[in-house]
């Protein structure tokens, strides 16, 4: 055997090593990462919810990336087979292909499918956005969320007694995970909650990724409210503002802390007690 030829095949040997040992690498890590990347792929990205309404706003989100990419499907098979099955063939004379023009069932075809199409996109839609909108009104624990430049005043009114928790700007420099900045709110698990939105100003927006959702602040608007029902899961999550709202916009931050109803009722009579 030629010196040339060992050489070659030690070298095929030495990148079949390495790629082995990487695709074993890399199999671990999927491994590792693969229940994560499994809830994230179901979610279609969001965040995990933490409230009844954020199930139908989960469901609405699915549906609509599965109804988009059907479609999808669909145009590009057409686009393919019109590419495969239409194309100029050689020394063929240049002419029109078939035309489907004052073709009837053709046309009316292409006008019903796009109308049932968008019908039921707005069916569900309007249907998960009355759920959503819903305010009963029977809430019993109620915050009065007040947003002005540049932070948040929360006041929770539950059996009578009040809890205050407003905040400045936040210094973006000391926010992290760990250490979430600007007022917290601290509500109950497995109980409903009325919003009362409002604001001094201008315009913001009240937003709680773990909700999947999010409502606009208007000044002048007493009646900007929604309801959410918590699920039992107790945590910290983030809050801020999207709306920009001016220079600050950014250091409008803030949390909500879900915890067991006892601990929450403990909350506000050591908060009502401290105000009085």
């Amino acid at each position: 055997m030629s010196p040339t030829r060992r050489t070659t095949r030690r070298q095929l040997a030495r990148r079949r090593l390495t790629g082995g040992v990487a695709a074993a690498l890399l199999l671990a890590t999927a491994t590792a990462c693969s229940s994560d990347a499994v809830d994230q792929w179901s979610r279609g990205g969001m965040p995990e919810g933490v409230t009844e309404q954020s199930t139908v706003i989960q469901t609405l989100w699915n549906g609509a990336w599965i109804a988009a990419l059907a479609t999808g499907v669909v145009v590009w098979a057409l686009i393919l087979w019109a590419s495969a099955f239409h194309r100029k063939k050689k020394n063929s004379v240049d002419q029109l292909p078939p035309q489907v023009r004052y073709n009837l069932p053709i046309e009316i075809l292409y006008t019903v499918v796009p109308v049932i199409m968008v019908a039921v996109f707005f069916f569900f839609t309007a249907r998960d956005e009355t759920a959503i909108m819903k305010v009963d009104g029977d809430a019993p624990v109620k915050v009065a969320v007040e947003g002005y430049q540049w932070s948040w005043r929360f006041t929770t009114d539950f059996q009578g007694q009040k809890a205050v928790t407003a905040g400045v700007p936040v210094d973006l420099s000391k926010q992290s995970l760990q250490t979430p900045q600007g007022p917290q709110l601290v509500l109950p698990v497995n109980t409903k909650i009325q919003f009362d939105l409002h604001s001094p100003d201008v315009i913001h927006s009240f937003w709680v990724p773990a909700f999947l959702f999010k409502q606009d602040v208007f000044p002048g608007n007493v009646h900007n409210k929604f309801e959410i029902t918590t699920l039992n899961r107790t945590g910290v999550f983030f809050g801020r503002c999207a709306e920009l709202c001016g220079v600050d916009h950014s250091r409008m931050l803030f949390s909500v802390k879900l915890v067991p109803q006892a601990e929450f009722a403990q909350y506000i009579k050591t908060q009502a007690g401290s105000a009085q």
